[in-house]
C-alpha cells in the first residue's frame, strides 16, 4: 500500500513542476506582448509616412510665364521665366517650401534644385514665412528660363515640372508653351 511520506513527494514535484511552467507561460507572454507593442508601434509610424507621402503634397494652381523679344536681326520671342503659383493639396500637413525639390524636364534636358529664397514669394498666406500653413495661402514660385531651364524656351515647347516635398509626395505639371508668342509680355502655361 502507500505510504502517506510516498504520497507527499509526488505531490511537491507536481507542484513544482507546475510553477515551473506557469513562469515559463508568463515570461512568453511578457516576450509576445513585448514584440506587439513594438511592431504596432512600427506600423503606426509607417502608415504615417505613408500617408505623408500621398498627401503632403503642394497643388499648382496656374503657371505663366514672361515673354521677351530677342532683337537679334529676325523677330524672336522667348519664355524667360515661369511663375507658379502653388498652395497645398487637401488634407496635407504644413508644407516648407524650401525644402521642396524640383525637377523640369525638356525635350533636351533634365535640371533639379532645392527652392531657395530668391524664387519663393507670398501672394496670400497666415504667416509671413515660406511654410504654406492654410489651403488659402498662395505662393510663387518663379524659375528663370535661362539659369533654372539651361536656356530661354520657345513658342510650342513643352516642359514637365514635378515638384516634391519633403516627405517624398510629388506633384507632376505639364507645361506647354503656346506656338505664337509674338506681341505678348505674358502668357498662361
Amino acid at each position: 500500500m502507500f505510504e502517506h511520506s510516498d504520497r507527499g513527494q509526488v505531490g511537491i514535484g507536481t507542484l513544482i513542476v507546475f510553477i515551473a511552467m506557469v513562469l515559463v507561460a508568463a515570461i512568453a507572454a511578457g516576450v509576445l506582448i513585448n514584440t506587439a507593442g513594438l511592431l504596432q508601434t512600427q506600423a503606426e509610424a509607417t502608415g504615417e509616412e505613408s500617408s505623408q507621402q500621398v498627401s503632403d503634397r503642394i497643388q499648382i494652381q496656374s503657371a505663366t510665364g514672361a515673354v521677351v523679344y530677342n532683337a537679334d536681326g529676325k523677330e524672336n520671342y522667348n519664355l524667360t521665366e515661369i511663375n507658379l503659383t502653388v498652395t497645398k493639396a487637401p488634407g496635407a500637413d504644413d508644407i516648407q517650401l524650401e525644402n521642396v525639390t524640383y525637377e523640369f524636364v525638356t525635350s533636351d534636358s533634365v535640371i533639379t534644385g532645392v527652392l531657395e529664397e530668391g524664387k519663393i514669394s507670398n501672394i496670400t498666406a497666415q504667416t509671413n514665412d515660406n511654410v504654406i500653413t492654410d489651403r488659402s495661402d498662395r505662393y510663387k514660385l518663379t524659375f528663370d528660363a535661362s539659369s533654372d531651364l539651361n536656356g530661354n524656351l520657345q513658342g510650342g515647347e513643352q516642359v514637365t515640372v514635378t515638384l516634391t516635398t519633403a516627405p517624398g509626395a510629388s506633384t507632376v505639371t505639364e507645361l506647354r508653351v503656346p506656338d505664337s508668342l509674338i506681341g505678348k509680355s505674358a502668357v498662361k502655361l
